[in-house]
């Protein structure tokens, strides 16, 4: 019998809930993060989650070189080690998923063809 009810809790849910390593995710994010999945997830959690929050990865939106900018200046004034031979990958990670783009710095379209009124005191 409750195995039934968890079966019909499980099926209601709006996101599929997926098991992925031991860390649950929604859709195409880390559950536990919020970051975008992705074979070289656990190593920039490993390199970046151990000083900051994701949310601080989440709410820039940077070009590889300014990502690269960003790993430097926190190399010079916060002590953060030498990335070694997982800069690149951690890089490509964050170019690929946190990058620039147009949705994220855009306002909504102008309106047009808009009849305006005056308002009455």
């Amino acid at each position: 019998m409750i195995g039934l009810f968890a079966a019909a809790i499980s099926k209601s849910k709006k996101h599929s809930l997926i098991r992925a390593s031991a860390h649950p995710v929604i859709d195409s994010t880390d559950a536990v993060t919020g970051l975008a999945l992705d074979p070289n997830l656990s190593l920039v959690k490993a390199q970046c989650t151990g000083c900051h929050s994701p949310m601080l990865i989440l709410q820039h939106r940077f070009t590889r070189d300014e990502w690269l900018s960003k790993i430097r200046w926190m190399q010079r004034n916060h002590k953060l080690w030498d990335l070694g031979e997982t800069e690149k990958p951690v890089l490509d990670y964050l170019a690929k998923h946190y990058a620039p783009n147009q949705s994220a710095y855009s306002r909504r379209e102008p309106l047009r063809n808009v009849k305006w009124y005056k308002l009455e005191n």
